[in-house]
């Protein structure tokens, strides 16, 4: 099947959360011998996590993290700190279990799927959905075409209904690629319609001269380019990344098969927002986990009507944000399962006040 037909197919399965089940899941929560809404978020997204299930029986035992690897051709213009090397680096590491989001994951529960979907080199470990070795400089003209666009969003659609087969409940996603904050401000500044320097941040940790050659390199790219924020495939192509790319398909995808997919920080956030606007009803199959200290993550939740459960300064990427929700997550859903009722324990249940 091609990559425009794959997001085709994708697209035309994708329907609303079950209120209903939302419905059922909320009776459930007061009902439980405690006060109202005392758990709060974790509250919204076991009700959340209803709806995408179309049950009130709310279980993810089995879960998963996909890290979409890629890396960025506008290294070359000194907006990162580190090489572009240090991705296949990084994605061979989580083989080895020797990444943050490794040793998080190990400690959650979650199984870990690190993707090759576009890294400069071949690494012998990483699974391979490799659409091209890193994107073009998007200062010089487009980061990819059209095709290599759709292919990367085909691949990340193709990962989530691969998982779901495999008995997955719940998905987060995670990327890693050297440069992946400059893309993601550049998408994210025309999907807002937000200034590049307000949604620029300093990444892993830019000096202010490099924070200077990032904001420049993007408003330079994006003058070039001329993205359409109406197409955000078009958005993606010409001053994005492959792991984007193949981020906003695990959204797409995750949607399609019933798939609750947890989004990261700033880079997961960005693709959520290009998966949105491609298609709204998506949104309803997105949990939010944190916000990350990048400047336009602000605005990107917003547009998404996220809020976030964890505020905790994370931006370090790869899916840490996302894992370390699960066990909040875990917690939510042991008092949603097992705790008593007002009426089990003959007690007046708490009522609704105004």
């Amino acid at each position: 099947m091609r990559p425009e037909e794959t997001i085709q197919k994708a697209t035309e399965k994708i329907r609303p959360a079950d209120p209903e089940a939302m419905k059922r899941a909320q009776a459930r929560w007061n009902s439980i011998a405690k006060p109202l809404h005392s758990l709060g978020k974790l509250e919204d997204l076991v009700i959340a996590l209803a709806g995408i299930g179309r049950s009130d029986r709310v279980s993810i035992d089995k879960k998963a993290l996909v890290v979409m690897c890629a890396d960025n051709g506008v290294v070359e213009e000194g907006v990162t700190q580190t090489g572009q090397e240090v991705t296949a680096i990084v994605a061979e590491n989580f083989c080895d279990g020797h990444t943050s989001a490794a040793i998080m994951c190990k400690a959650a529960g979650v199984d870990l799927y690190p993707v090759d979907v576009g890294m400069a080199v071949d690494t012998p470990r990483v699974e391979k959905r490799k659409t091209m070795y890193g994107t073009r400089n998007m200062t010089k003209g487009p980061a990819m075409t059209r095709e290599e666009a759709e292919a990367a969003v085909a691949a990340g659609i193709e990962k989530a209904a691969e998982l779901k087969k495999a008995g997955y409940q719940i998905l987060a996603s995670g990327e890693m690629g050297i440069g992946n904050t400059t893309t993601s401000a550049a998408v994210a500044s025309v999907l807002l319609d937000l200034p590049p320097d307000l949604a620029a941040g300093r990444g892993a940790g830019l000096s202010d001269e490099g924070l200077i050659k990032k904001i420049d390199a993007i408003r330079r790219a994006i003058a070039l380019n001329k993205p359409d924020p109406d197409d955000p495939v078009d958005v993606l192509a010409k001053v994005g990344g492959l792991d984007l790319a193949a981020l906003t398909g695990l959204f797409l995808g995750g949607a399609a098969e019933g798939l609750p997919v947890v989004a990261d920080g700033f880079i997961s956030c960005t693709a959520a927002l290009a998966a949105a606007r491609m298609v709204p009803l998506c949104r309803e199959y997105m949990l939010p986990s944190h916000i990350s200290d990048e400047p336009a993550v602000i605005r990107i939740l917003q547009a998404l009507d996220m809020k976030p459960a964890l505020d905790a300064g994370m931006h370090l990427g790869e899916g840490t944000g996302a894992v370390a929700l699960f066990p909040l997550l875990d917690m939510a859903l042991q008092v949603y399962n097992q705790m008593s009722t007002f009426e089990a324990i003959n007690v007046d249940a708490y009522q609704e006040l105004s």
